[in-house]
């Protein structure tokens, strides 16, 4: 592979430095780093300041506001972007309803809802998961009946996130019961407020409220709420988890955690002697630190195969990349749980709502080490789990 980048390529690499580093609140990138959980209307002037750029958005349609970048400048937004702790533009609405729009929608849906989508005037949530439909996802059950003009839909929902800031939900519905799994699944938008839809939150073990159940019970949306066909959500849903993956492996976020951590073992003791003077320790954030450099070669390997071929299948590399990325991630908390040491013990929800054990005990990077910890374990899940990456791997590059 070639790891020679073009002058051009470098020139936007600096550009996008300068503009996450400078151009942003010092005091989200700062949460981001440490972190700590953003408020709604902080993610809202993030991903505005990005969509002013035209950067909230750039792998839709150009003319839908896209950039049309190459693989190498899209790799460079995301890793200067996660180095330099600038939230990632909301996916829900970025990187799965809008594509799904842009791509199947017909033209009134697309300006109904995409100016609106990318500068985040519409919030979306995913209403894919259900109760005993995870991982079989197509083994859903919430059902949508076509009556008259409208659609109803009755069922429910699970580990919706963020859905208690949602405006709409993007809903797959078993539209026809007698077809196969895969089959008569449909693709439907839902305002948030409709009569017959009910939130309750979901407390996490991280204590906070990221994740949400949802209810339908009648409840009715006009029949211009489908997207595309009637019984293609399955192909709709695949094409949505396919742009899902994109910088799934998170590499600048784990560099700027490594940093941060190996920054805190300079600042933390264990009697007389600095945490980063200890032997054991240096020698584990070592070797996470060459699995990072081992998987942004990785990386570069997936996007200098993305500079020749632009289109078709994706590598089967990035199965490597969801494996060992989130690996990395999961292993990098742990690292941060054994520098802030018994600082992590206090665990309490806080009387603000933010979902964090602010207890006051300890420095102030201590609160969110035990939070980060039980979240990230479910980044070994989500996106595709690590066990079916295994089996990708085995099959599309050992030829099992």
């Amino acid at each position: 592979m070639d790891l020679n980048f073009t002058p051009e390529e470098i020139a936007f690499r600096d550009e996008c430095r300068r503009f996450f580093r400078q151009e942003f609140p010092e005091a989200i990138r700062r949460k981001v780093l440490e972190g700590q959980h953003l408020t709604r209307e902080e993610i809202v002037t993030s991903h505005r300041l990005l969509n002013a750029r035209g950067w909230a958005t750039p792998n839709w349609p150009k003319e839908w506001g896209g950039q049309d970048w190459s693989p190498v400048q899209l790799y460079f937004y995301q890793d200067e972007m996660q180095q330099a702790g600038v939230p990632s533009p909301l996916g829900f609405n970025t990187s799965m309803v809008g594509p799904v729009i842009a791509q199947f929608g017909n033209l009134a849906t697309k300006e109904r809802f995409l100016a609106k989508t990318a500068n985040l005037d519409i919030w979306w949530c995913q209403g894919f998961s259900e109760p005993g439909a995870g991982s079989d996802l197509a083994g859903l059950r919430t059902r949508a009946e076509r009556r008259g003009d409208t659609w109803v839909i009755n069922g429910q929902k699970t580990w919706t996130t963020l859905a208690q800031h949602a405006d709409w939900i993007f809903v797959l519905c078993r539209t026809d019961p007698a077809a196969k799994k895969q089959e008569g699944i449909s693709f439907i938008l839902a305002p948030m407020d409709t009569p017959g839809i009910t939130r309750r939150p979901i407390q996490t073990i991280d204590g906070g409220h990221e994740v949400n159940e949802i209810f339908f019970d009648d409840v009715v949306v006009p029949a211009e709420n489908l997207v595309g066909e009637v019984n293609k959500g399955w192909d709709y849903a695949k094409f949505l988890l396919g742009n899902e993956r994109t910088g799934i492996a998170r590499v600048g976020f784990s560099k700027a955690r490594l940093k941060r951590i190996r920054e805190l073992a300079s600042l933390e003791h264990v009697g007389s002697h600095r945490i980063i003077d200890d032997p054991k320790f240096r020698e584990k954030l070592s070797a996470v630190e060459i699995e990072l450099k081992a998987l942004e070669m990785t990386q570069l390997r997936v996007v200098a195969g993305d500079r020749k071929r632009d289109k078709g299948k994706p590598d089967p590399a990035s199965s490597i990349l969801k494996l060992k990325g989130s690996q990395i991630q999961q292993t990098s908390t742990e690292l941060l749980m054994e520098v802030v040491g018994p600082y992590v013990m206090p665990f309490a929800m806080s009387d603000e709502g933010s979902g964090r054990n602010e207890t006051g005990y300890g420095p102030d990077y201590a609160a969110g080490a035990a939070p980060a910890y039980f979240n990230t374990r479910k980044v070994s899940i989500y996106g595709g789990s690590n066990e079916i990456q295994r089996n990708i791997i085995a099959k599309a590059i050992l030829g099992f």
